[in-house]
């Protein structure tokens, strides 16, 4: 029974990715803060952090498979110096422990903004990107982290990339911006949407991924984890439709939006409190993170289904956890 450490496991995907591996035989590690909870699922709690070398150097003993799914994802922060520590510096240090440790592979949960969004299709794995194209601190990190991946595959460690694109299900319990739109819809929080667009994926069928991308996917190659292509409109229809409330009629002009982030991002760095409309985010909504994931579904099985079971699954859940 192999063993494999999941980082972020406290998370919505690592959990999900954990619970994936457990329920496909593998015996599950957890790096996690002291006061961080893994709830509902049998792990080996190994307390560490991403900045701990001699944490992630017990975390790593003995294992096989090393998921390195945690991320400080967040679109604002007082202190954008911490989305760097965490994220570039903390993924060097996970690779870097897993290597001396001579681990067997290294799955490492990038994000679908590191992809290229061509004009007038689908962005794919080739697209070609720069750290000029990232919007806001959290996609710069992330950009930056996954540079760190494929530099150390280009020296030889078995490092094999996913990026996902907007998972959404059950257990989401942050919740992650994409939870929080549904979050939001439920408690009537959303009277208008901008002229954006998602690429949905359930996040069970994402957490299969990571399994299938560590058992066939190839070293130093990037795969993207998504399903549906849906604008934030046609998102929130069929939100209306399961959840049996009204969907929002008024489209909000981009100015407004962006005016709308300038003011409140500004009050946040002085208040300190997270905005209701981070900029990072209104800048992201420019444009629609519309990909394909046919390089997975060709390479090593990848197949989600489709996402209404999913956004059920999460309005059931939000509803039963008392979210709205």
């Amino acid at each position: 029974m192999p063993l494999s450490l999941v980082t972020g496991a406290s998370g919505f995907l690592g959990w999900h990715v954990a619970r994936v591996l457990i329920e496909r035989g593998h015996r599950v590690r957890a790096l996690c803060r002291p006061a961080s909870q893994i709830r509902e699922l049998d792990v080996e709690r190994v307390s560490g952090d991403l900045r701990d070398p001699e944490s992630l150097a017990r975390a790593v003993h003995s294992c096989e498979f090393v998921f390195h799914v945690a991320a400080d994802y967040r679109l604002w922060s007082k202190d954008p110096r911490d989305l760097y520590h965490s994220n570039v510096e903390g993924t060097r240090n996970v690779i870097e422990a897993a290597q001396r440790a001579g681990i067997q592979r290294i799955v490492y949960t990038s994000t679908v903004g590191c992809i290229g969004m061509p004009k007038g299709r689908n962005g794919d794995e080739d697209t070609p990107v720069s750290i000029e194209d990232m919007a806001g601190h959290y996609k710069r990190s992330k950009w930056l982290a996954e540079q760190v991946a494929l530099e150390k595959a280009r020296a030889g460690v078995p490092i094999v990339i996913v990026n996902p694109t907007a998972p959404i299900g059950d257990h989401d319990w942050k919740p992650t911006p994409t939870g929080k739109i549904i979050v939001d819809f439920l408690r009537g929080k959303l009277p208008a949407f901008v002229d954006t667009g998602l690429n949905l994926v359930d996040v069970r069928d994402t957490a299969i991924g990571h399994l299938q991308a560590a058992e066939k996917g190839r070293v130093g190659e990037r795969y993207i984890l998504g399903c549906e292509n849906l604008t934030l409109e046609q998102i929130l229809s069929r939100l209306a439709v399961i959840a049996g409330k009204p969907a929002p009629k008024i489209k909000l002009p981009y100015a407004v939006a962006y005016a709308t982030g300038l003011l409140t991002t500004a009050w946040a760095n002085v208040s300190g409190r997270p905005p209701v409309a981070p900029m990072e985010g209104v800048k992201m909504a420019r444009k629609k993170m519309f990909v394909t994931h046919a390089k997975a579904s060709r390479e090593f099985g990848f197949a989600p289904g489709p996402v209404d079971a999913a956004l059920a699954r999460a309005i059931e859940w939000f509803r039963a956890n008392g979210y709205c």
